[in-house]
């Protein structure tokens, strides 16, 4: 499936990149996952794209940030326009990083993975955070899996039931602050923000 999902952003990468910089909706909740955090902090992207718009915004408020994706050409991007932060061509299940982070963002990725698989990528989220640091990501609305479509292209989406999350929060050892289904104000996104104790 990783190679399917690295394939279709190859595909697609000029075109969603278009799309996606015409569209801001998830502005309100990255600007509360940043209040908290140290200035000048450091924020792992998993699945940053292009990093048009929500990268930027992280680096516009002066983070540091160091961001993953699969797919090369969204990778070349980022550090085009970015050359000053850290970008990886990898797999976020199964990228090695250093350190601490103070916030772990995953925007509109992690729903690309299985259910099983996003639950051991929150556990290694919560082993990534410095103590008190705080993580952001959606998932899907479905509990399951489906193939949804972008430019007639199948594109894979799974979901968890809200109780499997919440386990996998016990084993990351962070504290749920917030959870909003299908937020009409965010495009109808499910966000998670989570803290680690």
């Amino acid at each position: 499936m990783s190679d399917l999902i690295a394939a279709f952003y190859e595909r697609n990468s000029a075109k969603f990149d278009s799309d996606r910089r015409k569209s801001f909706t998830e502005r309100a909740w990255l600007d509360r996952f940043l209040q908290p955090l140290p200035k000048g902090g450091r924020i792992l992207d998993l699945g940053c794209g292009a990093g048009e718009p929500v990268t930027r915004h992280l680096i516009d408020r002066g983070f540091m940030v160091s961001g993953v994706d699969i797919s090369p050409k969204m990778v070349g991007l980022c550090r085009t326009r970015f050359p000053r932060h850290r970008w990886i061509n990898a797999d976020m299940r199964r990228v090695a990083m250093d350190g601490f982070y103070d916030g772990v963002l995953a925007w509109d990725s992690l729903f690309h993975l299985r259910g099983d698989e996003q639950a051991a990528l929150i556990e290694r989220i919560g082993a990534w955070l410095a103590p008190g640091g705080r993580a952001l990501f959606n998932t899907s609305p479905i509990k399951g899996t489906e193939t949804g479509t972008f430019q007639g292209q199948p594109l894979f989406h799974a979901g968890l039931e809200p109780h499997e999350y919440r386990e996998a929060f016990a084993r990351a050892e962070v504290a749920e602050i917030d959870y909003r289904p299908d937020d009409p104000g965010c495009g109808g996104r499910s966000i998670w923000y989570v803290r680690k104790a």
